[in-house]
């Protein structure tokens, strides 16, 4: 059997006052319309960390230093045709303005208390946050 090879993705609980920064999908054919958080894919040559700090500029403009992020959960997800490793990292502190950098991708940011997400968030975004509240740093998804 070959062995698997699993495409890998950072994602950012940007928090505020107990609020949490969401963007809306937007013309990407995945998910489009549902709420989830800043996030990509890791590109090769890059850890993990820099990846997040890199996807952080891309998507919202603001500049995170290394040691203003934590690995708070893993997840080893299950598509119908495929299976993701996950990052999640929480960050309360940044720099720059937020702003929406890929219009052509998200066409909305939120701030929502992290309790009240809506409910058109992406359902494993929405475990991933359960998770995160619960204290639970890794996780498996859709199998």
């Amino acid at each position: 059997m070959a062995r698997m090879a699993f495409p890998v993705a950072v994602h950012l609980f940007l928090m505020k006052n107990n609020k949490i920064l969401l963007l809306r999908r937007f013309n990407t054919g995945y998910e489009d319309g549902n709420y989830s958080v800043i996030a990509g894919h890791i590109d090769g040559g890059e850890d993990v960390f820099k990846s997040m700090i890199r996807e952080a500029k891309e998507e919202a403009g603001i500049d995170i230093l290394l040691s203003n992020l934590k690995i708070v959960q893993v997840m080893h997800r299950k598509k119908i045709d495929e299976e993701r490793i996950d990052y999640f990292f929480v960050c309360d502190n940044w720099s720059g303005d937020i702003k929406i950098i890929e219009p052509d991708k998200c066409d909305e940011f939120l701030w929502v208390d992290i309790n009240k997400l809506p409910d058109n968030a992406i359902d494993y975004i929405q475990a991933a946050i359960s998770n995160y509240n619960s204290n639970i740093s890794f996780s498996i998804f859709g199998w």
